[in-house]
């Protein structure tokens, strides 16, 4: 599938995107490190139901970075500027980690605009420990200090089963742009907390996905997520970890179908 470069009209950044599929738009933002690539087995299962429209977050792939400082509400506002500039919304939005974080903001910051939103190993209110962990590798990272194998290492378990796909990954967290993941990283590591009080708000279908080893995006959170919502569930996707639409794309598929069946108030764009 070719890529495809939007303007967007308020900051007149670029954007480049996967789009294919006719039907109700659901937009799929990539975790920190990645591209839209890699929805791929996404994009090909919803695409005979939906218009199915996969995100480069800023400074990764094609798309033009957020300046270094960014946090978590400028990807949130970087998001509304793309639905605005595909003049889709309202949209069905799923993320993956940093993706997860930058949706559930979306969904909370613009309801009217959210017909469903699905949150795939996402994080939701670290620990102090881990909070300082994962800002410490956030600091090596503005350092230029990129490790590749340890993502990988909590991504995937050393199996053989996992193998091809951790290639895969490990070949798009080596074309990343390092000030675009060093920016994106600095927003994850703080943004956990940043919407985490305003998710019971959330009254649009609601689903939070994991794995259940992803020892960072774990399902204490996932059902911490969505415990005070109105319409909302929480699933775990057993012996898999962080990179789970990948090394469970059937599984995920399933419920990602059933998540947009739920019906929900906000009227859908056919």
């Amino acid at each position: 599938m070719t890529l495809t470069t939007l303007r967007l009209s308020r900051s007149g950044k670029t954007v480049t995107l996967r789009d294919q599929g006719i039907g109700p738009p659901i937009l799929l933002i990539h975790g920190v490190g990645l591209q839209s690539a890699a929805w791929g087995p996404q994009i090909d299962a919803l695409c005979n139901s939906h218009r199915v429209i996969a995100v480069d977050l800023p400074g990764h792939g094609g798309s033009d970075p957020l300046k270094p400082d960014s946090q978590l509400p400028d990807y949130v506002d970087w998001c509304h500027d793309v639905v605005k500039a595909l003049a889709v919304g309202p949209v069905n939005l799923a993320g993956h980690s940093m993706g997860a974080l930058i949706a559930g903001g979306f969904a909370v910051a613009y309801p009217a605009m959210t017909t469903r939103v699905c949150l795939i190993n996402g994080v939701f209110c670290r620990s102090e420990a881990a909070r300082g962990a994962v800002q410490g590798r956030a600091a090596e990272i503005r350092a230029g200090n990129m490790d590749l194998e340890a993502p990988l290492a909590r991504w995937f378990k050393a199996s053989k089963a996992d193998a091809v796909v951790r290639k895969q990954v490990a070949g798009w967290l080596r074309a990343v742009d390092l000030d675009g993941y060093a920016t994106a990283y600095g927003a994850f590591a703080s943004g956990d907390a940043t919407y985490a009080k305003q998710y019971s708000d959330i009254a649009c279908p609601f689903m939070a996905l994991t794995g259940g080893d992803d020892p960072n995006s774990t399902p204490a959170m996932s059902s911490a997520m969505v415990a005070n919502a109105r319409n909302a569930k929480a699933v775990t996707i057993d012996d898999h970890r962080h990179m789970v639409t990948l090394t469970a794309p059937d599984i995920v598929n399933s419920h990602l179908e059933a998540w947009l069946r739920m019906p929900s108030s906000v009227k859908e764009l056919q």
